[in-house]
């Protein structure tokens, strides 16, 4: 029951961070993570959860990695083989040796083979906490396809040289050809082992469907087992688990290409149950690193033996040491690859930075350091071990950090703080926000809801054109293409009632009051002024109609009589508007589509009033479907102003603005629909 609500409890730790994230999106989920795991582990709840660096891989990296193998581009992966390779292979083995050395030169109590065994775990790069961190910083996609190639192939290569430094360290004896030659076999064989299992399960899943068993929740107990089942296998042959989940994840991408057979529900099912089943691996994965930060530190804090400042020195020298020696690998790589290839472009200082920056430490080396075994060959105790696993820790740490602030420097693109800029950026976020309301509104369309939805799709076209208008000669050109639009729409008007004319089927007071009615919007539509004191003169006129019924004597006939006309009249007026709604849509194309549909959401604004007038039943209803569209819509505004925020696109002041303004308009609406209501 205990480890059940330990459990619960992670998950509503990896809840909780996203929940700060989004008031700090500035902060990344991983350290918010930790930092909770490090809170969780201080409270005196007696929590501690040891680690079990062989779990941890099976349970944790082999399904992560899988993922990760299955979404990277294969084709960057080839365009990108050669710097993922020297970053993948020659970077970790530089690093082991240099960093190595410098690790036994600032800590002399720590052997050369156990310092070479401490820079090979921390030269495994975290291509999860990278992606973490760069979901809001716009790192270019070259670079990102590169940061994702090296993450899934150097896990291996620095795990490999860790096992044999740390076993060099504990039997005293190393062989630098049978290590080179392990290294071989070890990654060979993870990769083709990788491939040739994940081929055997495909065939298995294709045999069962081809037995006619298309159930869903099969094929994805299948899918779901397989990184755990290859990873524990191809490990069982001391091979590398690693590489086998990434080849392992590319062959399953592969077999995806090329076969459409798979039925769309398992598609969607599989989508969605790995967006879950990773969302909860990655904050695991730093929550349980966080819980294991106090432990370690303590260890080191309370022991008379060490200098605290003079160990934090250790772990800041040496981060500074590995970034260095990142930035004058890849700066000397692609000068050396110039000098035999001169059609080879020389990436920027900025896109140099971005790449060094983005070497983050993360779960493989601090899982990788607790595997160090706690004596040596001889029973005597392994040099500094506590000290081993403090450092890669402290690593961690600090590289999480240092790319949390410097990367979204880096990667931020040249922008002002001017005046201009700001507007600009104010009426770009105001743009996305009521594209993603009518987007929302389009997928919930259908023929229940579609007057309803047309007309809120109408309004936010509306709000759009306005957005557009940036300047006062693109206001004229869309006001001309709109009044144009417009009269022909009453064209369509007209011509239906031609129609009826023609027919007989339109008596000729009617055809006077329509006619009236036609010219009315005419001059509502070329000359506003004159309109405006038409209508005026319309509203005195019935005014003093209305004030001259009062004297006369009641007539109920005469009363039906004028009834029954004004519903025929309505009525009618409800025909011309499907006519010119109709006309709207066959001539509707992308260059009009924004101004057709705030007119299409006119007419049907003014059916709904038509039906208001007879009060018959479908008004209410209208108005019911009309307000959840419009809060479905509204949902959507504060969801993408609230992702552009994240994602760095605008400053907090733009964010408040552009919800105080959505709150505003979200007000006026419900109380216009509740007055329609009543």
């Amino acid at each position: 029951m205990e480890f059940f609500l330990l459990i619960l409890l992670l998950l509503a730790i990896i809840g909780l961070s996203s929940f700060i994230n989004h008031f700090l999106p500035y902060i990344p989920v991983p350290l918010i993570q930790i930092a909770l795991g490090v809170l969780l582990a201080s409270l005196p709840l007696g929590i501690h959860i040891p680690m079990e660096p062989e779990l941890f891989f099976v349970l944790f990296i082999a399904p992560l990695l899988f993922h990760d193998g299955k979404n990277v581009s294969r084709q960057a992966l080839w365009k990108l083989r050669k710097p993922i390779l020297l970053l993948a292979l020659g970077l970790v083995f530089v690093t082991v040796f240099a960093i190595g050395y410098l690790i036994h030169w600032l800590i002399p109590s720590i052997p050369l083979p156990a310092a070479f065994a401490l820079a090979a775990i921390l030269s495994p790069t975290d291509v999860v906490a990278v992606g973490a961190i760069s979901s809001r910083v716009k790192i270019p996609k070259t670079i990102m396809h590169l940061l994702e190639g090296e993450g899934l192939m150097n896990d291996a290569s620095g795990l490999v040289a860790f096992k044999f430094a740390v076993a060099a360290t504990v039997t005293g004896v190393f062989s630098l050809a049978e290590a080179s030659w392990s290294f071989l076999v070890i990654a060979i064989g993870g990769l083709a082992g990788g491939a040739i299992l994940a081929f055997l399960i495909i065939r298995l899943k294709v045999f069962i469907r081809r037995l006619g068993m298309e159930d869903v929740t099969i094929h994805m107990l299948i899918q779901l087992l397989t990184p755990f089942v290859i990873f524990y296998i191809i490990e069982h042959f001391h091979l590398s688990g690693i590489l086998s989940v990434v080849a392992a994840g590319i062959v399953h991408t592969i077999y995806r290409d090329r076969d459409r057979s798979p039925a769309m529900q398992l598609q969607v099912v599989s989508q969605s149950t790995w967006t879950v089943l990773i969302y909860i691996l990655n904050g695991l994965v730093f929550v349980l690193l966080g819980l294991q930060v106090p432990s370690v530190t303590n260890e080191i804090f309370k022991n008379p033996l060490f200098n605290n400042w003079e160990v934090s020195k250790y772990i800041m020298i040496i981060t500074a040491a590995l970034l260095l020696l990142r930035f004058l690998w890849i700066t000397a790589a692609w000068q050396w690859g110039r000098l035999f290839k001169k059609n080879i472009q020389m990436p920027s200082k900025k896109a140099i930075g971005i790449i060094t920056i983005s070497g983050v430490r993360g779960a493989v080396t601090l899982a990788g350091a607790f595997t160090i075994p706690y004596v040596l060959a001889d029973g005597s105790p392994f040099p500094d071990r506590a000290l081993i696993i403090f450092i890669a820790a402290g690593v961690i740490l600090v590289t999480l950090i240092v790319a949390s602030i410097f990367l979204p420097i880096l990667a931020r693109t040249e922008k002002g703080n001017t005046e201009d800029l700001r507007e600009e950026m104010e009426r770009s976020a105001m743009l996305r926000t009521i594209d993603a309301a009518i987007r929302s509104i389009r997928e919930l369309m259908n023929d229940d809801n579609r007057e309803s939805a047309v007309s809120v799709i109408a309004a936010y076209n509306q709000i759009r054109n306005r957005l557009n208008n940036v300047s006062d000669e693109d206001s004229q050109r869309l006001k001309l293409v709109e009044t144009e639009i417009r009269m022909k729409a009453l064209d369509a008007e007209v011509h239906y009632i031609e129609q009826l004319k023609k027919a007989g089927q339109i008596d000729r007071e009617t055809a006077y009051l329509i006619e009236e009615h036609i010219h009315r919007m005419r001059l509502a539509v070329t000359n506003r002024l004159h309109f405006r004191r038409l209508f005026i003169w319309t509203l005195i006129k019935r005014g003093l109609y209305k004030l001259f019924q009062l004297f006369l004597p009641k007539n109920k006939e005469r009363l039906k009589d004028r009834q029954v006309k004004a519903k025929k009249l309505i009525q009618l007026k409800v025909n011309m508007a499907k006519a010119a709604i109709r006309y709207l849509k066959e001539h509707m194309n992308s260059e009009n589509e924004h101004i057709n549909m705030v007119i299409i959401g006119e007419y049907n604004e003014m059916m709904m009033k038509f039906r208001l007038a007879k009060k018959g039943v479908d008004s209410s209803q209208y108005i019911h479907i009309q307000r959840e569209l419009r809060a479905k819509a509204f949902q959507a505004e504060r969801d993408e102003i609230q992702n552009l925020y994240e994602e760095g696109e605008i400053t907090i002041d733009i964010t408040r603005k552009i919800r105080k303004q959505i709150n505003i308009r979200e007000a006026y609406w419900l109380e216009e629909t509740s007055v329609h209501a009543h």
